[in-house]
């Protein structure tokens, strides 16, 4: 059975930090892309961070330099620090195939086949 899981979501203070995990299982995810989204109550889900087949990164600009995604073997990593506020939200592992030549990835949720259930990650004093 293909299957993402996230975990390691949480409360905590703001410039505090988080280390999320995606574990992918029934696959592997030398071929795909790892998105990374998030989506606050009342807002629309967007898109975080990415690692293409090819660990190209890219990150939305609200978390440039406080984000960084990671993979190792089968299981893709979101550290977050200085976290504020405003980074509340359930957090999302996806994965898309990737053909060999394509080296970067996307915050399009419709180039993602598989979806983890959500962590949900909570900034607050």
């Amino acid at each position: 059975q293909v299957q993402l899981v996230e975990s390691g979501g949480g409360l905590v203070q703001p410039g505090g930090s988080l280390r999320l995990s995606c574990a992918a299982s029934g696959f592997t995810l030398d071929n795909y892309a790892i998105g990374w989204f998030r989506q606050a109550p009342g807002k629309e889900r967007e898109g975080v961070s990415c690692i293409s087949r090819r660990d190209r990164r890219d990150y939305v600009d609200s978390v440039k330099g406080r984000f960084t995604i990671s993979r190792d073997k089968n299981t893709v990593y979101l550290q977050m620090n200085s976290l504020k506020p405003e980074d509340t939200a359930v957090y999302y592992c996806a994965a898309g195939a990737q053909p060999p030549f394509q080296r970067l990835c996307s915050f399009r949720p419709g180039e993602y086949e598989y979806w983890g259930q959500g962590t949900q990650v909570t900034v607050s004093s």
